[in-house]
C-alpha cells in the first residue's frame, strides 16, 4: 500500500457535489490524495467519505472562495500539507439567469464573478508557479461552451466563462515550455443543483435534456491526464454546439439561439 508521502495531492474546488463531486471521486480511484473544499459541510463531508472508501486521504477545507481570505486560508491549507500540489480541478463556479434589466439582483451578479473569475485568478496565482518552479503539474478550469457566445439572459455568467476561457489559454501559452498542462472542461448542460440554484427551472435549458456529471467529469479528467487544451464535454448536441457552430456563427446568431434556450418560462410554452 503506498504512503501518503508518495501518492500524489490534488485539488477539486467545488467538491460538494456535481461535477466536483465526480472529479474527486476519479482523482481518489486514480491513486491521488484530495484536498477538497466546497462551502457545504454537509456535501463536503459526503465527498470525503467517497474519496477515503477508495483509500484515499481527504484534506477537507471548507472555505468561501467568494471571500479574499478564503481563498488564502485554501492556499495555505494546501502548503500545511507539506507536499507539492500535483494537479488542481478549479470547478467551483455559479450560475444566474433571468433578465438582466428588471430580474437579476446586482449582488448576486457581483457574486457570481467573484466566484467565476476573481478567485480563479486569485487561486492560480498562488498554486502555478509551484508547478512551473517544479516543471510538473495539471491544471484543469471547468469552464463552459457558455463561454463561445453571447448568453441573453444569463448575460453575465456566459461573460465569465468567457473570461476563464481567455484567462486559461493566455496563462498556458507563457508557460507552454514549462512542463505544467491547462485543461479547460467545457460542458454543456449537465444534470446538476446548477439549474435550480440559477433560477433557472422554467427555462428550456433548465427543464430539457442534460448530461450526466459522471460523464462530463470523466472527459474532463481524461482530457487533463493527456494534457489536451479543451475538451466540449457532455451530449453530442453540446459538443456540436461548442466545436461547431459557435466557432462558425456570427455572435448575432449565437445570441438569439442562446435567448430562446435561457429566457424564463421558455420550458413553458408550448
Amino acid at each position: 500500500m503506498s504512503t501518503p508521502a508518495s501518492r500524489p495531492l490534488a485539488l477539486v474546488t467545488g467538491a460538494s457535489s456535481g461535477i466536483g463531486y465526480e472529479l474527486a471521486r476519479l482523482f481518489a480511484a486514480d491513486g491521488h490524495d484530495l484536498v477538497i473544499t466546497a462551502t457545504s459541510v454537509e456535501g463536503l463531508a459526503h465527498t470525503a467519505a467517497a474519496v477515503t472508501a477508495a483509500g484515499a486521504q481527504a484534506i477537507v477545507v471548507a472555505a468561501d472562495l467568494t471571500q479574499y481570505e478564503g481563498v488564502e486560508s485554501l492556499a495555505a491549507a494546501i502548503k500545511d500539507t507539506g507536499r507539492p500540489l500535483e494537479a488542481a480541478a478549479l470547478n467551483a463556479g455559479v450560475g444566474l439567469g433571468g433578465y438582466f434589466v428588471g430580474g437579476t439582483d446586482l449582488a448576486e451578479e457581483l457574486n457570481m464573478i467573484q466566484l467565476n473569475t476573481i478567485s480563479q485568478v486569485h487561486l492560480t496565482k498562488r498554486i502555478l508557479p509551484d508547478m512551473v518552479a517544479r516543471g510538473a503539474g495539471r491544471l484543469l478550469f471547468t469552464a463552459s461552451i457558455s463561454g463561445t457566445m453571447p448568453t441573453p439572459y444569463e448575460t453575465v455568467y456566459g461573460a465569465t466563462k468567457a473570461f476563464l476561457i481567455s484567462f486559461a489559454e493566455a496563462v498556458k501559452s507563457e508557460i507552454k515550455d514549462s512542463g505544467v498542462t491547462i485543461t479547460l472542461l467545457m460542458p454543456g448542460q449537465v444534470d446538476t443543483k446548477f439549474w435550480h440554484r440559477a433560477h433557472m427551472d422554467t427555462s428550456k435549458l433548465g427543464l430539457g435534456e442534460k448530461a450526466a456529471p459522471t460523464k462530463v467529469a470523466s472527459e474532463g479528467y481524461e482530457a487533463m491526464k493527456a494534457g489536451k487544451d479543451r475538451i466540449v464535454a457532455g451530449m453530442t448536441s453540446s459538443k456540436f454546439i461548442g466545436n461547431v457552430i459557435n466557432n462558425l456563427a456570427p455572435d448575432t446568431v449565437k445570441a438569439d439561439l442562446h435567448a430562446k434556450e435561457a429566457r424564463p418560462d421558455s420550458g413553458l410554452e408550448k
